[in-house]
């Protein structure tokens, strides 16, 4: 008898949304937490999540931490290309935050 599996289709459409969730988070960290604090946060989060991916049982648990690792650690080069973003005014930067002067670029040029 044919049967369906969607295990398959579960664990694209999970993600999807934990990619979709770490856009935020990127752009949240940079703007109230800095670029630094934000990079070492995704940096610990990502490594909690691949240790608990490979401690955990069963394929489903494993493979989500295992996503939300490797997003964690993504996350990490998109603060970077968020602080770009910001300076080129593309997202507002957090007025209460100073920004350091050499990260202060013309944009004449």
């Amino acid at each position: 008898m044919f049967q369906l599996n969607f295990e398959g289709l579960m664990m694209g459409l999970a993600t999807f949304l934990i990619i979709g969730l770490f856009h935020p988070l990127v752009i949240k960290g940079e703007y109230y937490l800095g670029a630094r604090v934000s990079k070492i946060l995704f940096i610990i989060m990502g490594i909690a999540s691949a240790v608990a991916s490979a401690l955990v049982s069963g394929f489903i648990p494993s493979t989500l931490l295992g996503i939300i690792s490797f997003s964690s650690f993504w996350g990490i080069l998109e603060v970077s290309e968020q602080v770009k973003r910001v300076e080129r005014g593309w997202f507002p930067a957090n007025p209460r935050r100073a920004r350091r002067a050499d990260s202060k670029k013309s944009h004449d040029d």
